[in-house]
């Protein structure tokens, strides 16, 4: 692990539901679990966890696979990948089914909004990940749940492409808490990303209705920004640090949704 990648965090080793990761901490105020994409706990990601704390909130950052500090490359995120398949963490191609570390990190929040105190957690899942941060909000401690490009299930079939990993039993739990008005669900996506289809957002809208609320960046040919239609990590490895680019705006965005539901 790159140790100064990781200044001003303190890691701890926790276990949940009988799962164990390290888990690195920062910052004061309200939690935000923020959970990486794959291929692991890797630089861009950690630059967006510090972008948080800087808005004022204690990050909770879990290292569920991969080496914290290691750089993406083809290899590890192919070793990644197969780690994730065979794990009993995760379900990577079932529909209707919530990955068992979920509950993992259901109870890293509650765990750190009893440490940190404030109206609730917020949640941030990137990838692979993006769908966790739904599942995590059958808990009503989880006010801001944010589903950055959530890729999981595979959009191969009609059926994958409007599904994410949630059970229908923690959905309608979800479901119920944003028509009551206690749930808001932020999402993000490239237009053209085809690994997070338009009609995954569609869905959602159509499930949670008012309580979704969706940023879809251009990234169709020809866009004003330039983006290419193949970009995929709105938060981490293809955010464009520039005033005005969209994809800096759209982490404004998620900064200021934290801000609204948290604080």
């Amino acid at each position: 692990m790159a140790t100064a990648e990781f200044d001003g965090f303190t890691r701890r080793t926790e276990t949940y539901a009988g799962f164990t990761h390290d888990v690195y901490w920062g910052g004061q105020g309200p939690a935000v679990v923020v959970i990486h994409e794959i291929p692991g706990l890797y630089s861009a990601v950690v630059d967006f966890a510090r972008r948080v704390v800087d808005a004022g909130f204690t990050v909770v950052m879990p290292s569920l696979f991969g080496t914290p500090g290691r750089e993406p490359s083809g290899g590890y995120m192919g070793g990644s990948v197969l780690g994730i398949c065979v794990s009993r963490e995760f379900h990577m191609f079932a529909l209707g089914r919530t990955s068992p570390t979920v509950a993992f990190l259901r109870g890293l929040a509650a765990a750190a909004h009893a440490e940190c105190g404030g109206r609730g957690v917020g949640a941030v899942g990137m990838c692979f990940t993006g769908g966790f941060a739904l599942g995590m909000a059958v808990d009503d401690r989880l006010l801001a749940p944010v589903l950055s490009q959530p890729a999981n299930p595979a959009p191969v079939g009609s059926r994958r492409r409007i599904s994410l990993d949630i059970s229908p039993a923690d959905f309608d739990v979800v479901k119920r808490r944003a028509r009551d008005g206690n749930c808001q669900v932020l999402g993000l996506r490239f237009s053209e990303d085809p690994a997070v289809p338009a009609e995954r957002f569609e869905m959602l809208r159509r499930e949670l209705g008012d309580a979704f609320i969706a940023v879809e960046i251009d990234s169709s040919p020809g866009n004003a920004h330039g983006i290419h239609k193949n970009s995929h990590s709105v938060l981490a490895g293809h955010l464009v640090e520039q005033p005005g680019h969209p994809t800096v705006e759209a982490r404004d965005r998620v900064l200021q949704f934290l801000r609204d539901r948290l604080t």
